[in-house]
């Protein structure tokens, strides 16, 4: 079977687990050559603070993005819970520049701020995971493109998995990355009690009150996961506990032709401890050419 190649992924080991939908690879398809990736330090580092925000009207506000490289086939990156593209003294920093310098040498990238977070403005409009999968799919349309492969982190996953149920057509490729299907479930009880209190806490900024309700009122996609057709990678790391690595596990088993790699001893979003890893492991699968089982 078809697997990311180990010398792909140096300093941490990497499990590829091949599940009943498991890793492509029947008769008919075939991976593309994996081609390494220059190491980070070979490359033009990429500075967000030196990248200018754009702006793009999309559903009744003004959405912030950051564009970076300029070849290349794009990739949408939707950040998480409590995060912003650019610094904020409130918020986390979405990206790591290392992730980004290597992902766009390969990729033209952008990534942008939710309504109502960091430079994005907002409206009275009632935030829910939908209206956010829908922000993603205008802001793709007003890029000039009719699809993008999407990479979405923590509650940019959940926000992805309703993209591809909602908008299929507007999503080539799609990683996602420290994975729940619902905040609800008993596995993910801690981050649960942090988006709870979160939303209960009104010295928190509005913005972020609205993720936490859109969250909480989020009906999840498990029964819609076992539908989505598109060549799907998802990653955790294995000391993760906001998402543990067997809601990821159980998520693979419902998207025919998935690939799941758990990233040993790598917390919630490892891409800020293994930047290198995580954007090596996405431009392998990026530039892989494989379908899913069903397509076949």
């Amino acid at each position: 079977m078809n697997r990311i190649h180990p010398a792909l992924i140096t300093g941490a080991l990497i499990l590829c687990v091949l599940l009943t939908a498991g890793c492509t690879g029947t008769t008919g398809t075939s991976a593309a050559t994996p081609v390494p990736t220059q190491a980070a330090g070979q490359l033009t580092p990429v500075s967000i603070h030196a990248t200018p925000v754009q702006y793009k009207d999309v559903n009744g506000v003004r959405l912030a993005y950051w564009e970076f490289g300029s070849s290349g086939e794009p990739v949408l990156l939707i950040e998480g819970f409590d995060e912003t593209v650019a610094n904020d003294t409130l918020l986390k920093v979405a990206w790591n520049e290392t992730f980004l310098t290597i992902l766009s040498s390969k990729y033209h990238v952008y990534a942008y701020d939710h309504r109502g977070i960091g430079y994005s403005s907002d409206n009275n409009v009632t935030h829910t995971i939908p209206l956010y999968a829908d922000d993603a799919a205008g802001l793709i349309r007003a890029l000039g493109y009719d699809s993008m492969h999407v990479y979405g982190e923590s509650m940019g996953s959940s926000v992805s998995q309703q993209l591809v149920i909602d908008h299929p057509d507007q999503v080539r490729k799609l990683i996602l990355d420290s994975n729940t299907y619902d905040i609800r479930i008993p596995a993910c009880r801690n981050l649960f009690t942090v988006i709870q209190e979160t939303a209960a806490n009104s010295s928190a900024p509005a913005g972020l009150r609205n993720e936490a309700t859109a969250n909480l009122a989020w009906n999840g996609t498990w029964d819609s996961l076992s539908g989505i057709n598109k060549s799907v990678l998802l990653m955790v790391g294995t000391a993760d506990i906001a998402t543990p690595q067997s809601v990821s596990v159980g998520m693979a088993g419902q998207i025919n032709g998935s690939w799941l790699v758990r990233f040993q001893g790598l917390p919630h979003v490892g891409s800020h401890e293994a930047p290198v890893q995580y954007a090596e492991t996405a431009v392998y699968f990026l530039g892989t050419d494989e379908a899913p089982l069903s397509a076949q």
